[in-house]
């Protein structure tokens, strides 16, 4: 079976270099997933785990060199800082802060697609940071989800709405956070798939272990909590060696 083409999440504010960007990646074979604000582009990060971070430094919500901060934090997902700032002191920043590479604008395209391919045929490390909440661990690199020993098999939407809600871990994330960071853009339907998809996961997490870690904060959304934060008691002996929906 042949591999998806590679996943590039685009953090960028200005419409005319998005516009750019899309077609030119696209006509490369590449994947590209667009977000406008580093709210929204550190949602995406964490939902879609990307295979390459394009980011802007000039963003309206925050500082992309404190973007580029955040990430590292806790993804090594490749990053090319595309920015208007030419200083030296700003890519060796930029760089410091864990940046992989610095292109000043304008930049060529093929130079960036040349960059693109460096990064992606060295790959990441072999083992991205596991995510524990509470009992409960992501391996994004397997995409394997597991409670106590118990693995819990989820679809892809499942996986990428579990992937953002344990990087959210309790914090309330609305509704609308959660269709920005784990639905495509083109998604237009109402909001009320993610009630469904939160019933889901409960049914997969929560329920075989008699435990109530995904709550609803009523008239605001959702939050993950860890096991000993939650309402609920221990898993019985009898545990079931998966959980179904």
């Amino acid at each position: 079976m042949d591999r998806p083409a590679p996943l590039i999440l685009l953090i960028e504010d200005e419409p005319q270099m998005r516009r750019f960007l899309r077609t030119a990646l696209d006509a490369n074979d590449y994947r590209l997933v667009e977000a406008e604000t580093a709210k929204e582009g550190l949602a995406q990060a964490a939902a879609r785990n990307p295979d390459v971070i394009l980011l802007d430094l000039g963003l309206p919500d925050r500082d992309g060199l404190d973007v580029a901060r955040e990430l590292r934090g806790w993804t090594a997902t490749p990053i090319i800082v595309l920015s208007a700032r030419g200083r030296e002191e700003d890519k060796v920043k930029a760089l410091d802060l864990g940046a992989d590479d610095y292109l000043t604008k304008p930049f060529s395209f093929m130079i960036l697609v040349a960059r693109l391919r460096a990064l992606i045929r060295r790959g990441g490390p072999e083992r991205p940071v596991v995510i524990t909440v509470g009992s409960l661990s992501l391996d994004p690199s397997r995409r394997h989800i597991e409670r106590r020993g118990v693995v819990i098999p989820c679809t892809a939407r499942e996986y990428g709405l579990l992937s953002f809600l344990m990087r959210k871990a309790g914090d309330v994330v609305s509704k609308t956070e959660i269709l920005n960071a784990v639905w495509d853009a083109a998604y237009s339907g109402g909001d009320n798939v993610v009630e469904v998809y939160i019933s889901y996961l409960r049914r997969k997490i929560d329920e075989p272990f008699q435990l109530q870690t995904l709550r609803t904060v009523r008239g605001l959304g959702y939050r993950l909590d860890p096991d000993d934060a939650a309402s609920g008691v221990l898993p019985p002996t009898g545990m079931p060696r998966s959980a179904r929906r």
